[in-house]
C-alpha cells in the first residue's frame, strides 16, 4: 500500500474511531458507572471485534450483502431495536453507592459480538474497505486495512472510558449520576439517526 494511501487510512481511522457513537457512548457511560478495570473487557471487545468485522466484510461478506440487500436492511432493524434497549438498561442503571452487584459493565464478547449490530460499525467498515483497499492486491489490503483499525482504533476508544472514569467524582452524587446516564441513554438512540436518514 502506498505511503500516501497508509497515511489517509490511519487518519480515516483515527477520525471515525475518535468520534462520538454507540460504542463510545456505551465506554464513556461504562467508564463513569464501573470505572476504567472493569470496562477493560468492553474496550478490548469493541477493538478486536471491529478488526475482525472490518477482515471479514471485507473478505466476502460484503458480496453476500450486495447480492441480498434485504440482509443489511434487517440486520439495520435489529441493531436498532438493540441499541434502545442498551439505552434502556443504561437510563435504568444503579447509582455508584449501590456497590459493584448493582450492575455488570459490557463482557468482551458482549462488545465484540455488538460490533455485528452496531450500524456506525458497518459504516466504517465498508466505508475503509471500500475506499482504502487495491483490486490488484485485495487480500493482503483487506488485512492491512483490518490491521491499521487495530492499531488506532483501541487507543481511541479508550479514551472514552478514561474520560468517563474521570467524571466519577462529578458525578458521585445518584440524582447528577442519573441525569447522566439519561442523556447517554438518549445520545445512544439519537445516533441511530443518521442511520436511518441517509
Amino acid at each position: 500500500m502506498p505511503a500516501a494511501l497508509l497515511w489517509g487510512l490511519a487518519v480515516f481511522c483515527f477520525v471515525s474511531s475518535i468520534t462520538p457513537g454507540p460504542n463510545n457512548l456505551m465506554l464513556m457511560a461504562s467508564g463513569v458507572n464501573f470505572g476504567v478495570r472493569r470496562t477493560v473487557p468492553h474496550a478490548l471487545g469493541v477493538g478486536i471485534g471491529f478488526v475482525v468485522m472490518v477482515a471479514v466484510v471485507g473478505l466476502g461478506l460484503a458480496g453476500v450483502f450486495a447480492h441480498y440487500p434485504a440482509l443489511l436492511v434487517a440486520m439495520k432493524w435489529v441493531g436498532a431495536a438493540y441499541m434502545v434497549w442498551l439505552a434502556a438498561k443504561l437510563a435504568r442503571a444503579a447509582p455508584l453507592t449501590s456497590g459493584a452487584a448493582a450492575g455488570m459493565p459490557m463482557t468482551f464478547l458482549q462488545a465484540a459480538a455488538f460490533q455485528w449490530l452496531n450500524p456506525k460499525a458497518w459504516i466504517m467498515a465498508l466505508t475503509a474497505v471500500a475506499t482504502y483497499t487495491d483490486p490488484a492486491d485485495y487480500t493482503r489490503t483487506v488485512l492491512v486495512v483490518a490491521l491499521v483499525f487495530g492499531i488506532v482504533n483501541l487507543p481511541c476508544i479508550s479514551t472514552w472510558a478514561l474520560f468517563g472514569t474521570a467524571m466519577r467524582g462529578a458525578l458521585g452524587r445518584p440524582a447528577t449520576l442519573r441525569a447522566f446516564n439519561w442523556i447517554m441513554a438518549a445520545l445512544l438512540v439519537a445516533s441511530l439517526y443518521p442511520v436511518f436518514t441517509e
